[in-house]
């Protein structure tokens, strides 16, 4: 007869193990020790086995019996249900060791060491940094179980924080995490495809920039009679010339340029664009690179050191400091803006090709059999350009004679 509550409340241990019948292979095992554990007995290809069902009285009569019946159902399906729960177990103990922070650690170790192209120590810190502002959110929860409500919550917390750009940024790093997880058969699928437009759009500021030849004129004289440290002097000269990327220059090595051939050579780790970039230099960039080497401290690394040590190159907001000592507002002028006076005015010049101008500029070329026929087509154009564009500087430093160009359009600069 099936067992009743009653029998099992008042079910004594004995000397042995004793077992109590319920129906359908359903027993209940009573141990010396008072213990009281549900078995099902069942057979499998011919062969007897057991399942355990749990212990009572944490699982009481009806769900032993649900239990059973669940077990029967897999058995049906010729599902041996003691393995299925072995796989339960074992999914349960992975996706308990998959959670988005674990899988964002693996992901960023992956990438930071990756043989072909592995990412720039900025880069890998970057994702660090966003990595840390998604955890309190998400970083416990199991990347199976991360749904875009869970997501958007939590970029959603930054956003509201007032970091529309780090949310947007944050959110783009999920998306990386999640397919990294889709390749590495962790999850099937990235919840936050679709969350995109769920964010604000970042409102684009572009990067102060005197555009006025007669007013770059007179930032190049007060960039002449800068009065501070001797490495921010020489880099704040030699910016304008080279109209690279602040954290190109303030990263430049001494192994990079090469006096003989008049060319600074950027490897790829130090590119927004991941790809080697060669700069020609002009007389006037490598006599300011002269001066440098003749403060270079024995051997030094960084072309322009910082003032507190020389194992370090001078900082992100050196450059732009040193211009709000010259008087310039950030409104006004930036070390970035260099960038959009030289590909301003050598457009508007109309003497160079705008692949030159682009190729200088270090921008990417999205075909990339034009780009390898673009690099070696106008690397000519540019040595002439670098030489043209220095001398040009140097009439309007001197407060020279300003031929007018084509007329001015409105443009934007990649960054």
């Amino acid at each position: 007869m099936p067992l009743t509550d009653l029998q099992i409340r008042n079910a004594k241990p004995r000397g042995k193990p004793y077992k109590m019948g319920d129906s359908l292979g359903l027993f209940l095992l009573v141990q010396p020790t008072g213990g009281k554990l549900w078995r099902l007995k069942y057979r499998m290809a011919g062969k007897e086995k057991k399942l355990g069902l749990g212990t009572y009285p944490d699982g009481g009569l009806s769900e032993a019996r649900k239990g059973r019946d669940d077990a029967r159902a897999l058995i049906a399906q010729g599902k041996d249900p003691s393995l299925e729960k072995q796989r339960q177990k074992a999914r349960a103990h992975l996706s308990a060791e998959n959670t988005f922070e674990a899988i964002a650690n693996e992901y960023i170790e992956r990438k930071s060491n990756d043989g072909a192209k592995p990412w720039a120590e900025r880069t890998g810190a970057k994702a660090e940094w966003l990595k840390a502002e998604l955890s309190p959110s998400i970083g416990r929860i199991p990347i199976t179980e991360l749904e875009p409500p869970d997501i958007l919550a939590a970029v959603k917390k930054i956003e509201t924080a007032g970091k529309i750009e780090t949310a947007r940024r944050a959110l783009q790093f999920v998306g990386s995490v999640m397919r990294y997880g889709v390749a590495t058969s962790r999850v099937a699928s990235d919840p936050s495809r679709d969350l995109k437009d769920a964010l604000l759009t970042p409102k684009v500021t572009h990067r102060a920039a005197i555009l006025d030849p007669v007013e770059f004129g007179g930032l190049l004289r007060a960039i002449e009679g800068y009065q501070g440290n001797a490495a921010t002097h020489l880099a704040l000269q030699l910016a304008p010339h080279v109209f690279q990327r602040p954290g190109e220059l303030r990263r430049a090595e001494w192994s990079e340029i090469d006096f003989e051939t008049a060319v600074w050579t950027i490897p790829a780790d130090k590119m927004k664009m991941r790809r080697a970039h060669t700069v020609p230099l002009s007389s006037q960039s490598l006599e300011i690179l002269r001066k440098a080497e003749l403060i270079r401290e024995e051997d030094a690394k960084w072309v322009f050191p910082s003032v507190r040590t020389a194992a370090r190159p001078i900082s992100d907001n050196t450059l732009n400091g040193a211009l709000r000592r010259l008087g310039y507002t950030k409104e006004q002028a930036t070390a970035h803006g260099f960038r959009a006076t030289a590909t301003t005015l050598l457009n508007e010049s109309g003497k160079w090709s705008p692949d030159a101008i682009e190729r200088a500029l270090a921008h990417a070329e999205k075909d990339t059999v034009r780009a390898a026929y673009n690099r070696g087509t106008y690397w000519d154009e540019r040595v002439t350009m670098a030489q043209w564009w220095s001398d040009y500087l140097d009439t309007l430093r001197d407060g020279g004679e300003v031929v007018p160009f084509l007329k001015k359009e409105s443009r934007s600069l990649r960054t």
